[in-house]
Protein backbone atom coordinates (compact mmCIF):
# COMPACT_ATOMS: atom_id res chain seq x y z
CA UNK A 1 0.00 0.00 0.00
CA UNK A 2 1.21 3.20 -1.29
CA UNK A 3 1.82 6.07 1.86
CA UNK A 4 2.04 6.12 5.23
CA UNK A 5 0.54 3.39 6.43
CA UNK A 6 -2.19 3.94 9.12
CA UNK A 7 -2.47 3.42 12.69
CA UNK A 8 -4.13 0.46 13.73
CA UNK A 9 -6.70 2.16 15.99
CA UNK A 10 -8.21 3.45 12.69
CA UNK A 11 -7.80 0.39 10.97
CA UNK A 12 -9.83 -1.50 13.56
CA UNK A 13 -12.49 1.00 13.11
CA UNK A 14 -11.96 0.19 8.88
CA UNK A 15 -13.11 -3.18 10.00
CA UNK A 16 -16.00 -2.68 11.93
CA UNK A 17 -17.63 0.49 9.31
CA UNK A 18 -16.87 -2.78 6.76
CA UNK A 19 -18.51 -5.22 9.16
CA UNK A 20 -21.90 -3.24 9.61
CA UNK A 21 -22.11 -2.87 5.90
CA UNK A 22 -20.22 0.31 5.11
CA UNK A 23 -19.51 1.12 1.35
CA UNK A 24 -15.45 2.49 0.32
CA UNK A 25 -16.64 5.73 -0.38
CA UNK A 26 -18.73 6.10 3.32
CA UNK A 27 -15.58 4.13 4.97
CA UNK A 28 -13.36 6.85 3.56
CA UNK A 29 -15.15 9.80 4.65
CA UNK A 30 -15.97 8.66 7.80
CA UNK A 31 -12.26 8.33 8.52
CA UNK A 32 -10.52 10.79 6.35
CA UNK A 33 -8.95 8.23 4.05
CA UNK A 34 -8.77 8.24 0.04
CA UNK A 35 -11.16 5.34 -1.57
CA UNK A 36 -7.85 3.69 -2.61
CA UNK A 37 -6.28 3.20 0.67
CA UNK A 38 -9.66 1.81 2.09
CA UNK A 39 -9.95 -0.12 -1.14
CA UNK A 40 -6.17 -1.46 -0.31
CA UNK A 41 -6.83 -3.00 2.88
CA UNK A 42 -9.87 -4.67 1.97
CA UNK A 43 -7.72 -5.92 -0.35
CA UNK A 44 -5.35 -7.24 1.57
CA UNK A 45 -7.68 -8.63 4.09
CA UNK A 46 -9.47 -10.91 1.06
CA UNK A 47 -6.39 -11.82 0.11
CA UNK A 48 -4.61 -12.95 3.36
CA UNK A 49 -8.03 -14.71 4.29
CA UNK A 50 -8.21 -12.84 7.25
CA UNK A 51 -10.85 -13.38 9.92
CA UNK A 52 -12.19 -9.68 11.07
CA UNK A 53 -13.38 -11.32 14.37
CA UNK A 54 -9.61 -12.29 14.73
CA UNK A 55 -7.79 -8.97 13.79
CA UNK A 56 -9.90 -6.67 15.79
CA UNK A 57 -8.54 -8.79 19.26
CA UNK A 58 -5.32 -8.66 17.83
CA UNK A 59 -2.77 -5.94 19.78
CA UNK A 60 -1.93 -3.25 17.51
CA UNK A 61 1.93 -4.48 16.98
CA UNK A 62 0.38 -7.99 15.74
CA UNK A 63 -2.18 -6.45 13.59
CA UNK A 64 0.31 -3.62 12.26
CA UNK A 65 2.01 -7.37 11.51
CA UNK A 66 -0.69 -8.65 9.55
CA UNK A 67 -1.00 -5.68 7.30
CA UNK A 68 2.40 -4.54 6.89
CA UNK A 69 4.94 -7.68 6.58
CA UNK A 70 7.94 -5.21 5.88
CA UNK A 71 9.83 -5.03 2.28
CA UNK A 72 11.56 -8.25 0.52
CA UNK A 73 14.48 -5.25 -0.06
CA UNK A 74 14.83 -5.52 3.42
CA UNK A 75 15.22 -8.86 4.15
CA UNK A 76 17.67 -10.05 1.49
CA UNK A 77 21.36 -10.84 1.75
CA UNK A 78 22.77 -7.92 0.08
CA UNK A 79 21.00 -5.72 2.70
CA UNK A 80 22.50 -7.35 5.62
CA UNK A 81 25.88 -7.38 3.72
CA UNK A 82 24.98 -3.53 3.27
CA UNK A 83 24.25 -2.85 6.78
CA UNK A 84 27.39 -4.85 8.25
CA UNK A 85 29.84 -2.20 6.08
CA UNK A 86 27.58 1.21 6.92
CA UNK A 87 30.14 1.98 10.04
CA UNK A 88 33.26 1.09 7.77
CA UNK A 89 31.85 3.58 5.01
CA UNK A 90 30.65 6.07 8.16
CA UNK A 91 34.28 6.48 8.47
CA UNK A 92 35.90 6.66 5.46
CA UNK A 93 34.03 9.73 4.61
CA UNK A 94 35.96 11.08 6.88
CA UNK A 95 38.94 10.95 5.24
CA UNK A 96 40.59 13.70 2.72
CA UNK A 97 39.03 13.00 -1.17
CA UNK A 98 36.54 10.39 -0.15
CA UNK A 99 32.73 10.48 -1.50
CA UNK A 100 30.17 8.68 -1.52
CA UNK A 101 30.45 7.97 -5.30
CA UNK A 102 34.08 6.65 -4.80
CA UNK A 103 32.57 4.42 -1.45
CA UNK A 104 29.48 3.15 -4.17
CA UNK A 105 32.18 2.09 -6.56
CA UNK A 106 34.11 0.13 -4.47
CA UNK A 107 30.96 -1.53 -2.84
CA UNK A 108 29.53 -2.52 -6.27
CA UNK A 109 32.83 -4.23 -7.02
CA UNK A 110 32.34 -6.19 -3.95
CA UNK A 111 28.88 -6.93 -4.83
CA UNK A 112 27.81 -6.94 -8.05
CA UNK A 113 24.26 -7.94 -7.46
CA UNK A 114 23.83 -4.84 -4.97
CA UNK A 115 21.97 -1.82 -4.68
CA UNK A 116 21.94 1.27 -7.02
CA UNK A 117 23.82 4.47 -6.12
CA UNK A 118 20.88 6.64 -4.81
CA UNK A 119 19.55 3.48 -3.00
CA UNK A 120 23.08 2.80 -1.30
CA UNK A 121 23.48 6.56 -0.72
CA UNK A 122 19.64 6.86 1.04
CA UNK A 123 21.09 3.97 3.41
CA UNK A 124 24.02 5.80 4.32
CA UNK A 125 21.88 8.97 4.59
CA UNK A 126 20.13 6.86 7.55
CA UNK A 127 23.40 5.76 8.74
CA UNK A 128 24.83 9.36 9.24
CA UNK A 129 21.24 10.60 10.79
CA UNK A 130 20.79 7.97 13.25
CA UNK A 131 23.94 8.96 14.61
CA UNK A 132 22.52 12.62 15.25
CA UNK A 133 20.44 12.91 18.78
CA UNK A 134 17.35 14.25 19.02
CA UNK A 135 14.88 14.27 21.22
CA UNK A 136 10.87 13.59 21.18
CA UNK A 137 9.19 16.19 23.46
CA UNK A 138 6.03 15.27 25.76
CA UNK A 139 3.62 17.88 26.15
CA UNK A 140 0.90 18.07 29.00
CA UNK A 141 -2.37 18.93 28.27
CA UNK A 142 -3.02 22.36 29.57
CA UNK A 143 0.60 22.92 30.45
CA UNK A 144 2.16 25.69 27.48
CA UNK A 145 0.97 28.57 24.84
CA UNK A 146 3.42 28.90 22.08
CA UNK A 147 2.53 32.36 20.58
CA UNK A 148 4.57 33.61 17.52
CA UNK A 149 3.78 36.31 14.67
CA UNK A 150 3.75 35.63 11.13
CA UNK A 151 6.52 36.45 8.87
CA UNK A 152 4.27 37.21 6.20
CA UNK A 153 1.51 39.96 6.80
CA UNK A 154 -2.30 40.64 5.66
CA UNK A 155 -4.09 43.64 4.25
CA UNK A 156 -7.65 45.96 4.60
CA UNK A 157 -8.11 48.55 2.86
CA UNK A 158 -8.66 52.35 4.30
CA UNK A 159 -12.33 53.45 3.26
CA UNK A 160 -11.27 57.35 3.19
CA UNK A 161 -7.70 56.87 1.17
CA UNK A 162 -8.29 53.45 -0.47
CA UNK A 163 -4.76 52.61 0.73
CA UNK A 164 -3.73 49.03 1.79
CA UNK A 165 -3.23 48.87 5.55
CA UNK A 166 -0.89 45.96 6.47
CA UNK A 167 -1.61 43.94 9.74
CA UNK A 168 0.66 41.72 12.10
CA UNK A 169 -0.58 37.92 12.16
CA UNK A 170 -0.82 36.96 15.94
CA UNK A 171 -0.48 33.15 16.07
CA UNK A 172 -0.88 30.98 18.95
CA UNK A 173 -0.35 27.01 19.67
CA UNK A 174 -1.38 24.66 22.66
CA UNK A 175 1.41 21.82 21.77
CA UNK A 176 -0.78 19.04 23.39
CA UNK A 177 -3.68 18.94 21.10
CA UNK A 178 -2.43 21.73 18.26
CA UNK A 179 -5.35 23.55 18.65
CA UNK A 180 -4.25 26.76 16.95
CA UNK A 181 -5.54 30.73 17.32
CA UNK A 182 -4.68 33.22 14.74
CA UNK A 183 -5.91 37.08 14.92
CA UNK A 184 -4.96 40.03 12.77
CA UNK A 185 -3.84 43.15 14.94
CA UNK A 186 -1.49 46.55 13.87
CA UNK A 187 1.47 46.44 14.95
CA UNK A 188 3.34 44.26 17.14
CA UNK A 189 4.08 46.77 19.60
CA UNK A 190 2.98 45.77 23.47
CA UNK A 191 -0.58 47.39 23.59
CA UNK A 192 -1.86 45.08 19.99
CA UNK A 193 0.45 42.19 21.29
CA UNK A 194 -1.45 41.96 24.32
CA UNK A 195 -4.78 42.72 22.86
CA UNK A 196 -4.45 39.37 20.54
CA UNK A 197 -3.03 37.11 23.89
CA UNK A 198 -6.34 37.85 25.80
CA UNK A 199 -8.07 37.40 22.49
CA UNK A 200 -6.55 34.07 22.61
CA UNK A 201 -6.85 33.33 25.96
CA UNK A 202 -10.40 34.29 25.73
CA UNK A 203 -11.17 32.00 23.11
CA UNK A 204 -9.60 28.98 24.60
CA UNK A 205 -11.91 29.73 27.56
CA UNK A 206 -9.03 29.33 29.64
CA UNK A 207 -5.37 29.87 30.87
CA UNK A 208 -2.23 27.65 30.22
CA UNK A 209 0.45 26.93 33.31
CA UNK A 210 2.77 28.90 30.69
CA UNK A 211 2.97 31.06 27.98
CA UNK A 212 6.30 31.13 25.79
CA UNK A 213 6.68 33.97 23.33
CA UNK A 214 9.46 34.43 20.72
CA UNK A 215 12.31 36.39 21.82
CA UNK A 216 10.11 40.13 20.49
CA UNK A 217 10.03 42.99 22.06
CA UNK A 218 6.88 43.10 22.86
CA UNK A 219 7.29 40.49 25.41
CA UNK A 220 11.24 40.45 25.99
CA UNK A 221 12.91 43.36 26.71
CA UNK A 222 16.44 41.39 26.39
CA UNK A 223 17.17 38.19 24.78
CA UNK A 224 19.28 35.69 26.84
CA UNK A 225 19.83 31.65 26.96
CA UNK A 226 19.14 32.02 30.66
CA UNK A 227 17.79 34.49 32.08
CA UNK A 228 15.86 36.56 29.46
CA UNK A 229 14.59 39.95 30.73
CA UNK A 230 10.60 40.57 30.39
CA UNK A 231 8.55 43.50 29.54
CA UNK A 232 6.97 44.66 32.26
CA UNK A 233 3.48 44.41 30.78
CA UNK A 234 4.09 41.16 29.99
CA UNK A 235 4.75 40.45 33.83
CA UNK A 236 1.72 42.26 34.50
CA UNK A 237 -0.03 40.42 32.13
CA UNK A 238 0.95 37.39 33.35
CA UNK A 239 0.28 38.15 37.05
CA UNK A 240 -3.27 39.52 35.89
CA UNK A 241 -4.11 36.22 34.53
CA UNK A 242 -2.45 33.52 36.99
CA UNK A 243 0.22 32.35 34.64
CA UNK A 244 4.10 32.45 33.70
CA UNK A 245 5.79 33.27 31.16
CA UNK A 246 8.85 31.36 29.72
CA UNK A 247 10.75 32.47 26.56
CA UNK A 248 11.76 30.11 24.13
CA UNK A 249 15.41 30.25 23.86
CA UNK A 250 17.02 32.78 21.16
CA UNK A 251 18.60 30.80 18.32
CA UNK A 252 16.59 27.58 19.24
CA UNK A 253 13.68 27.50 16.90
CA UNK A 254 12.81 23.85 18.46
CA UNK A 255 11.76 25.10 21.30
CA UNK A 256 8.89 26.16 19.27
CA UNK A 257 8.83 24.02 16.50
CA UNK A 258 4.93 23.70 16.67
CA UNK A 259 3.95 27.09 16.82
CA UNK A 260 6.66 27.39 13.45
CA UNK A 261 4.65 24.46 11.88
CA UNK A 262 1.33 26.28 12.71
CA UNK A 263 2.44 29.24 11.00
CA UNK A 264 3.39 27.80 8.01
CA UNK A 265 0.01 26.27 7.93
CA UNK A 266 -1.59 29.14 8.41
CA UNK A 267 -0.13 30.16 5.13
CA UNK A 268 -2.05 27.87 3.01
CA UNK A 269 -5.23 27.21 5.55
CA UNK A 270 -5.87 31.42 5.89
CA UNK A 271 -3.50 33.47 3.68
CA UNK A 272 -3.73 31.40 0.14
CA UNK A 273 -7.79 31.78 0.78
CA UNK A 274 -8.21 35.04 1.62
CA UNK A 275 -5.77 36.09 -1.36
CA UNK A 276 -8.22 37.57 -3.68
CA UNK A 277 -10.87 39.00 -1.26
CA UNK A 278 -10.96 42.52 -0.22
CA UNK A 279 -12.24 43.71 3.41
CA UNK A 280 -12.59 47.38 4.65
CA UNK A 281 -11.55 47.32 8.26
CA UNK A 282 -9.65 45.27 10.53
CA UNK A 283 -12.86 43.46 12.06
CA UNK A 284 -14.21 42.03 8.98
CA UNK A 285 -10.83 41.08 8.35
CA UNK A 286 -10.61 38.62 11.74
CA UNK A 287 -13.78 37.18 11.02
CA UNK A 288 -12.61 36.05 7.70
CA UNK A 289 -9.29 34.44 9.61
CA UNK A 290 -11.65 33.07 12.23
CA UNK A 291 -13.82 31.39 10.06
CA UNK A 292 -10.49 29.55 8.25
CA UNK A 293 -9.06 29.08 11.77
CA UNK A 294 -12.26 27.09 13.01
CA UNK A 295 -12.21 25.40 9.59
CA UNK A 296 -8.70 24.40 10.40
CA UNK A 297 -8.86 23.10 14.34
CA UNK A 298 -12.19 21.12 12.42
CA UNK A 299 -9.62 19.65 9.84
CA UNK A 300 -8.77 15.37 10.91
CA UNK A 301 -4.58 15.73 11.30
CA UNK A 302 -2.71 12.71 9.26
CA UNK A 303 -2.29 9.76 10.87
CA UNK A 304 -4.54 10.77 13.72
CA UNK A 305 -8.15 9.75 13.78
CA UNK A 306 -9.50 13.11 15.68
CA UNK A 307 -8.95 16.36 14.54
CA UNK A 308 -7.55 19.44 16.48
CA UNK A 309 -10.88 20.77 17.63
CA UNK A 310 -11.64 17.29 19.24
CA UNK A 311 -8.14 16.96 20.92
CA UNK A 312 -8.49 20.07 22.82
CA UNK A 313 -12.40 19.92 24.24
CA UNK A 314 -12.03 15.95 24.95
CA UNK A 315 -8.82 16.07 26.58
CA UNK A 316 -7.13 19.63 27.20
CA UNK A 317 -9.95 22.64 27.94
CA UNK A 318 -10.83 20.61 30.88
CA UNK A 319 -6.82 21.65 32.22
CA UNK A 320 -6.67 25.08 31.46
CA UNK A 321 -7.45 27.54 34.34
CA UNK A 322 -10.12 30.09 35.04
CA UNK A 323 -9.93 33.41 33.39
CA UNK A 324 -10.07 35.88 35.97
CA UNK A 325 -13.45 38.24 35.91
CA UNK A 326 -11.95 41.51 34.47
CA UNK A 327 -10.02 41.78 31.30
CA UNK A 328 -6.58 42.99 31.81
CA UNK A 329 -6.29 46.90 31.70
CA UNK A 330 -2.58 47.72 29.95
CA UNK A 331 -0.58 50.11 32.41
CA UNK A 332 2.24 52.57 30.84
CA UNK A 333 4.98 53.56 33.37
CA UNK A 334 7.09 56.64 33.23
CA UNK A 335 9.96 57.56 35.42
CA UNK A 336 9.78 61.65 36.49
CA UNK A 337 12.62 64.11 36.32
CA UNK A 338 12.36 67.41 37.39
CA UNK A 339 14.88 70.38 38.42
CA UNK A 340 15.91 70.53 42.38
CA UNK A 341 14.69 74.46 43.29
CA UNK A 342 18.35 76.35 44.45
CA UNK A 343 20.16 73.80 42.30
CA UNK A 344 21.59 73.55 38.61
CA UNK A 345 21.29 69.59 38.75
CA UNK A 346 18.07 67.33 38.22
CA UNK A 347 17.80 64.28 40.11
CA UNK A 348 15.66 61.42 39.21
CA UNK A 349 13.04 59.95 41.18
CA UNK A 350 11.97 56.24 41.51
CA UNK A 351 8.49 57.64 41.50
CA UNK A 352 6.67 55.48 38.79
CA UNK A 353 2.97 56.82 37.49
CA UNK A 354 0.35 54.49 36.00
CA UNK A 355 -1.47 55.15 33.30
CA UNK A 356 -4.72 53.23 32.72
CA UNK A 357 -6.28 52.33 29.76
CA UNK A 358 -9.66 54.86 28.93
CA UNK A 359 -12.71 52.74 28.66
CA UNK A 360 -13.71 54.58 25.58
CA UNK A 361 -10.15 53.52 24.18
CA UNK A 362 -9.96 49.67 24.42
CA UNK A 363 -10.74 47.11 21.51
Amino acid sequence: MAGKPKQMSQIKQLIRLYQGGSGIKTIARILGMSKNTVRSYLKKMAEGGFNTEELLKQEDPLLEKSFHSGSLAYKADKFEYLKSRLDYYEKELKRTGVTKQLLWQEYIESDPTGYSYPQFTYHLRQQLISRKGSMVMDHIAGDKLYIDFSGKKLHYIDRSTGELVACEVFVACLPFSDYAFAIAVRSQKTPDFLYALSCCLEALGGVPKAIVPDNLKAAVVKADKYQPVLNQSMEDFANHYGTVVVPARSGKPKDKSLVENQVKMIYSRVFAPLRNRQFFDIHALNQAINTCMVKHNQTRMQQKPYCREERFLSAEKATLGELPIERFELKYYAELKWEITGTSTYSATNIITVFHLPTSERR
